[in-house]
């Protein structure tokens, strides 16, 4: 049955809930600028009434729950788009600084330095003796061999940055997923027995939760999804089980977390590996699995797989660049040392790679085509005394006894290359060939024949060969060579040319105004060679390999910048309708204080006209 205590406690009970309701507003309007904090509202609802002859009384009110006005699917979209914009932001971060290091479309860079060389050599074939332009040649060479290097340098630098960031972040995401699995056991033991939800504590996991996707793309995974239609139209909340997988390996389950393995102990560049430890302890690689978050970029920027044998990477945008400098680079020695092998020598030395005395040169790493080139003899005087065409075929080793199909056998061979029947002025009878088991392959004159002023050298011969080198014989072992390394990291002019740069030869032999060398460097620049860059080869010129790195750098940073642009829009969308949905409005938060503020004047004035009923009981009694 009612009484007047009965309409006290109604009151009291109105008090009460416009109480929670400022609180929570104050809460609310506290945290408005504090990352990831989702706006909260009072659910209210009329408490039992109390039944009597004239129906049921009411019997006040009841604060059943204060929920987050936050919609999972909303922010699950948000998590997703934001794991996206830290790809592509980390990734048009690093291409616009390596497309720095190619700036030829400003009139600077390697292919101005190519061009500047080039005429070089052109300047060289009109003044064949002048000392002045061997200088100059020397000086224009080692600048371009620098500016190759610096820039491989840089690139390989870049990519070095990208693996310690690598590192970092992986670090973050073992840090951040046990932070998650602290924050579980902690929202479990809040949200004991279903009565209340742990808000704050789920905004936290939220925030970090975000913070995965950013780094490393990962998904939530729940039992079920409940419903909080009393708290806002959309609000939803994630209930059971809770797991936190990448590409489907589980990094967090409930109160518990498995940390990402990161080695690079074994790795001679320090490129890292990153692993998953399973509980037998078997390590599954991550790396390819990974296509999310800055983690994502970094190995598709750096290469997702390690070559085991040369620790390198095989794949990336990075390394791709790198392997086309590399193969600008290695193609630019070769087809120059081809080229100035041709200039006379009495010793030419080869310290020879991979390859033993009796393999197959075209069975070996070394870029060597079947083919022939010439070895030419020159007396003191400077004219041609012998000539002898060498073969190489499927079967052509280094070494092997007189008359065989080797190199050696072949020079060694007693023929009348003359056709003088002159058994004394043939190859064979000036030129020797050593060949050590410390795979050094000497071919020099013989020093008698040296005495008298001889010397030799390599001409390839391009007839019946696709290739603009030839045999790439001499270019491939660094016979002669006018470059010295094998690659853009170590480009560099001969030590010799370095220190005297008047040792240079224009010409095939030291006849006063030969300038046949020369005109074939210049000619260089328009012939087509062949490009190994890993599986792809490319037919092209000196230029055109350049400029398929140039190229390769340019597109692909514009392609970047563009899905920058696309994917920063809706970034924009997806953040906005978020907000939209969980951020507080100050605005709106103002309102429900004046409401709430006037609820509790209403209730107040309750208790006072109840006091006043029992001030005139009282006064009756009296």
């Amino acid at each position: 049955m009612s009484s007047i205590f009965n309409t006290l406690n109604i009151g009291y009970s109105g008090l009460s809930a416009a109480q929670v309701g400022i609180d929570t507003t104050g809460h609310n309007i506290a945290n408005a600028e504090v990352e990831g904090y989702t706006r909260q509202r009072v659910v209210t609802s009329a408490a039992t009434p109390i039944s009597s002859s004239n129906g049921n009384i009411g019997n006040g009110t009841s604060v059943q729950d204060i929920g987050r006005v936050f919609d999972n699917f909303v922010f699950d979209k948000y998590n997703a788009v934001s794991a996206d914009k830290e790809y592509s932001d980390y990734e048009k971060e690093k291409m616009e600084a390596l497309s720095t290091y190619f700036p030829d479309v400003d009139g600077v860079g390697i292919k101005n330095d190519l061009s500047a060389y080039y005429d070089m050599w052109q300047s060289f074939a009109d003044n064949p003796d002048n000392d002045a332009i061997k200088v100059a040649l020397s000086e224009q060479t080692q600048s371009l061999t620098k500016h190759i290097v610096q820039t491989q340098e840089q690139v390989l630098t870049l990519q070095q940055q990208v693996n310690d960031q690598l590192a970092v972040d992986v670090n973050k995401v073992n840090d951040i997923s046990k932070q998650i699995a602290t924050l579980n056991k902690s929202i479990d033991v809040a949200e004991a027995g279903d009565v209340y939800a742990a808000n704050d504590l789920r905004d936290k996991r939220n925030v970090l939760e975000r913070d995965l996707s950013r780094l490393i793309g990962a998904d939530v995974m729940t039992d079920q999804l409940d419903a909080k239609m009393q708290v806002h139209s959309n609000a939803n909340i994630k209930t059971g089980s809770y797991s936190i997988s990448v590409n489907g390996v589980n990094i967090v389950d409930g109160g518990t977390y498995h940390p990402l393995k990161l080695t690079n102990a074994d790795n001679p560049y320090g490129f890292y590996s990153v692993s998953f430890e399973r509980q037998d302890g078997v390590l599954i690689p991550m790396e390819e699995s990974i296509h999310g978050g800055r983690i994502g970029a970094a190995l598709d920027l750096r290469g997702t797989s390690i070559d085991a044998e040369t620790g390198m990477p095989t794949t990336g945008i990075l390394q791709q660049t790198a392997n086309d400098l590399d193969a600008f680079a290695k193609g630019l020695i070769e087809s120059t040392n081809n080229l100035y092998a041709q200039n006379d020598a009495t010793k030419m030395t080869s310290d020879l790679l991979d390859i033993d005395g009796d393999m197959p040169f075209l069975n070996s790493n070394l870029n060597v085509h079947a083919g022939s080139f010439d070895m030419v003899v020159y007396d003191i005087d400077g004219n041609e005394v012998s000539r002898r065409a060498i073969n190489i075929d499927s079967a052509t080793t280094i070494s092997g006894n007189a008359g065989s199909n080797s190199i050696e056998g072949q020079i060694n061979d007693n023929r009348d290359d003359n056709n003088d029947n002159n058994a004394g002025n043939d190859i064979d009878d000036f030129i020797d060939v050593n060949y050590s088991t410390y795979n050094q392959l000497e071919i020099y004159i013989k020093p008698d024949m040296e005495s008298k002023g001889y010397t030799f050298a390599i001409e390839d011969n391009l007839q019946n060969n696709a290739f603009s080198s030839g045999t790439n014989f001499a270019g491939a072992l660094g016979l002669g060579n006018f470059f010295e390394g094998d690659s853009a990291r170590n480009i560099q002019l001969k030590q010799e040319y370095r220190d005297n740069p008047t040792t240079l030869s224009a010409g095939y032999s030291s006849l006063a105004g030969d300038n046949r060398l020369a005109l074939d460097m210049v000619q260089q620049q328009f012939e087509t060679y062949t490009f190994d860059v890993g599986k792809e080869q490319y037919d092209t010129t000196i230029y055109g390999m350049y400029d398929i790195t140039a190229t390769y750098v340019g597109s692909t940073t514009n392609s970047a910048l563009s899905r920058n642009d696309s994917i920063t829009a809706q970034f924009n969308a997806a953040e906005m309708e978020y907000f939209s949905v969980s951020k507080v409005s100050i605005d709106e938060e103002m309102t429900n204080l004046i409401k709430y503020q006037t609820s509790y004047g209403a209730a107040a004035k309750v208790i006072t006209t109840v006091d006043q009923m029992m001030q005139t009981l009282l006064g009756i009694k009296q």
